[in-house]
């Protein structure tokens, strides 16, 4: 959902609900888009498509174990 090409409706992500809940990443739509921002700097935004964004977490994950 966007409001005159700026996305509205940011959701924080579920790791963010510890006692730092200010440090976190925040997840929007903005088709054909995805916007990424980190709550401390809410006016530095990322956008990636969908399919990207799975393949890097697929990617990282993976990377992980």
């Amino acid at each position: 959902m966007t409001d005159g090409g700026i996305a509205t409706g940011w959701q924080k992500s579920s790791f963010s609900s510890g006692s730092d809940g200010a440090n976190c990443v925040e997840l929007a739509r903005a088709e054909p888009s995805l916007l990424l921002r980190e709550s401390e700097e809410p006016e530095c935004v990322l956008a990636v498509r969908a399919d990207s964004l799975a393949g890097l977490l697929r990617y990282v994950r993976r990377e992980s174990r």
